[in-house]
């Protein structure tokens, strides 16, 4: 934030309750969040609704900065309801359950991914695929919980969040805590297109772009199994690729490196999120092979030239992160092959400089945020 920008009031009024927080009421959260598309990221507190009979508390202790946030917190996709906390990368502890809980108790370390609500009625919720509710799905931040009397979800840039326990998942042992967190977005954004494809042991993947998308990709794809070819177009990344585990480095730029990939892979995950062409791509597939767009750039990319896809039979597909099955499948496997994000944790005051380092991508290869440096409403001069 700003040195000397003054700390704004709270924005949410907590629930009056005459019994305090552990006897079943609101609590009071500290958070960062944004007050317009100009604001930056300040100082915040949000009101956290009491548990209700399906409810997990959860007091957060580290929440991953996902590039989506950098979108919507600027206003850059469309122009969000302010004020807003964002955050969909959220691991913690639970505080309490609500009485119809037992899945969950206090003390079990659990996670929250972009999700927490969907219609859980339609064929695609029955299906486990809560991500594409046909009646839309409630985001862990900016949308509207229809169980909750419509109140704008606030995100995991915060002390604590509460969440249908439906929507709450599971942090294997063995996991570090923070680096667990970049899982529940990038981790499952990539998993889903690889098990949706049937990725497995000898299958050739390639991955354009080594972000934070594109290194769990990398990670992810190899605990299959599978040769991962990694596209870029920086030569600084070609040792980093190499180092995660990359088979094989192709500069995107070079256009005989590209014609050398040549009808050379099943399956690539499309992980940049500007405006690329993606033609060169199509043509290092072999017949019948696969291209999933996880990159959402906020501007048109170039056009796909068809004659591209029906020569061998090829599809163009987008893939949006994972239901919640998925999600613990992906959790799970993750510990099992020891798969976690790369990461730089950083405290609050951080922040603002850590999203102006993701846009210039001057990130190894997610954030995470120590809520520990968050400050309780108590603790500050104007609470």
């Amino acid at each position: 934030m700003t040195p000397g920008r003054p700390v704004p009031p709270p924005f949410a009024k907590p629930i009056p309750t005459m019994d305090g927080p552990e006897a079943g009421g609101s609590r009071l959260a500290a958070a960062y969040g944004a007050t317009s598309p100009e604001s930056g990221l300040l100082p915040l507190t949000v009101a956290r609704r009491a548990p209700k009979e399906d409810d997990v508390e959860i007091d957060i202790e580290f929440c991953g900065l996902c590039h989506s946030d950098v979108h919507t917190i600027r206003g850059e996709w469309s122009l969000p309801a302010y004020p807003l906390v964002p955050g969909h990368e959220i691991v913690g502890r639970v505080r309490r359950v609500g009485p119809a809980v037992d899945d969950f108790a206090p003390g079990d370390r659990v996670g929250v991914g972009c999700l927490v609500d969907s219609c859980r009625e339609c064929d695609s919720c029955l299906e486990g695929l809560e991500q594409y509710c046909e009646r839309g799905n409630t985001g862990t931040y900016g949308s509207k919980d229809a169980r909750n009397g419509d109140a704008i979800t606030q995100g995991g840039y915060a002390t604590s969040v509460v969440v249908d326990r439906r929507y709450v998942l599971r942090i294997p042992e063995g996991l570090d805590p923070a680096a667990a967190a970049p899982l529940l977005c990038a981790g499952i954004t990539t998993y889903s297109p690889l098990r949706h494809f049937d990725v497995e042991e000898g299958d050739s993947v390639g991955v354009v772009g080594l972000g934070g998308l594109g290194h769990m990709a990398l990670k992810i794809a190899k605990a299959m199994g599978a040769e991962v070819t990694v596209f870029t177009t920086s030569e600084s990344k070609v040792d980093a690729a190499l180092e995660l585990g990359a088979d094989r480095v192709v500069l995107s730029k070079d256009a005989a490196a590209m014609a050398a990939a040549d009808r050379s892979i099943d399956v690539i995950l499309d992980t940049v999120a500007v405006p690329h062409d993606l033609n060169p791509y199509f043509r290092t597939l072999r017949l019948d092979g696969a291209l999933f767009q996880l990159g959402l750039p906020s501007e048109d990319m170039p056009p796909v030239r068809p004659g591209n896809l029906i020569r061998r039979r090829l599809a163009y597909a987008g893939s949006l992160i994972g239901g919640i099955e998925e999600t613990q499948e992906m959790l799970d496997f993750c510990a099992e092959h020891g798969v976690a994000s790369d990461i730089e944790i950083i405290g609050a005051e951080q922040l603002n400089e850590a999203y102006d380092r993701m846009v210039a991508g001057d990130v190894k290869y997610r954030f995470v945020l120590d809520t520990a440096t968050l400050q309780e409403p108590s603790e500050r001069a104007d609470a």
